[in-house]
């Protein structure tokens, strides 16, 4: 796999030209900046920008006005190759707050899929495919991330029905013990990992590893050659056990 080259592919594909990401959901265009728009409880915020020193205070301040209007926070996803160079200094200056930065990492997603099955004993993944297993999946995130998931409650039931996501829990016995989610990118290489959370007392017993494959081997059944991730730094570590190459670095800075 040429870093280069797949880096560009995603800048191109996942960023430049972007689809919507479900019902309620828009992408729009404004001079060097692309933001995708969605409802209350989605995604708000700025997946791609050209921007040159002269005119990026400008944008930036343009959008905040953009979001501020419509009455909703938004995050700025800033990559470390985006230019200017000093983009984050100024998104700072312009009232944003950095979250945990992330990397990107891709890998070729038949390579996953070719993982040998290695679920543990007891433990079965199940496909989520209505409301029951999604509020499954919520509730493990909740006590995985230590964090509410009230939006993928009530998002996912409609990205699941357009086709536009792939979400499993495993399970032990009748309890959720983890949970992840794949985003479906039609018309692109890229499928992308999300999720993968764990509760305590399961974590370092190959789950995350076998939710890794099983959205693998989903994505290369409809045709994605690439799988990619945000990796958090807990996570970064197993990726790479497992195949996946580092290709930048990404931070959400968030605004009120």
């Amino acid at each position: 796999m040429n870093s280069e080259e797949v880096l560009a592919a995603f800048d191109r594909e996942l960023r430049r030209e972007a689809a919507p990401e479900g019902a309620g959901s828009v992408v729009e265009r404004d001079g060097d900046v692309v933001r995708m728009v969605g409802p209350e409880h989605g995604w708000n915020g700025i997946i791609w920008s050209g921007l040159g020193d002269a005119g990026a205070d400008a944008a930036i301040a343009e959008q905040v006005r953009y979001f501020g209007a419509l009455g909703r926070p938004f995050e700025w996803k800033l990559y470390a190759h985006d230019r200017p160079a000093d983009l984050d200094r100024r998104l700072l200056a312009a009232g944003f707050t950095p979250e945990p930065a992330e990397t990107l990492m891709v890998a070729e997603a038949a390579g996953i899929a070719a993982e040998p099955d290695a679920v543990p004993a007891g433990v079965r993944l199940v496909p989520v495919t209505g409301q029951d297993g999604v509020d499954l999946l919520a509730d493990v995130h909740d006590l995985a991330f230590d964090a509410v998931h009230e939006h993928l409650r009530k998002a996912l039931p409609a990205q699941l029905a357009a086709g536009t996501v792939i979400a499993v829990v495993a399970m032990a016995g009748d309890t959720p013990i983890s949970a992840a989610r794949m985003d479906l990118h039609p018309g692109t290489a890229f499928a992308s990992l999300w999720g993968g959370g764990t509760v305590p007392g399961w974590r370092g017993k190959g789950v995350y590893r076998a939710l890794v494959a099983y959205r693998a081997r989903e994505a290369v059944a409809r045709g994605y050659r690439y799988l990619q991730v945000d990796a958090s730094d807990q996570s970064r570590p197993i990726l790479e056990r497992l195949g996946f190459a580092s290709l930048t670095t990404t931070t959400p800075y968030a605004h009120p």
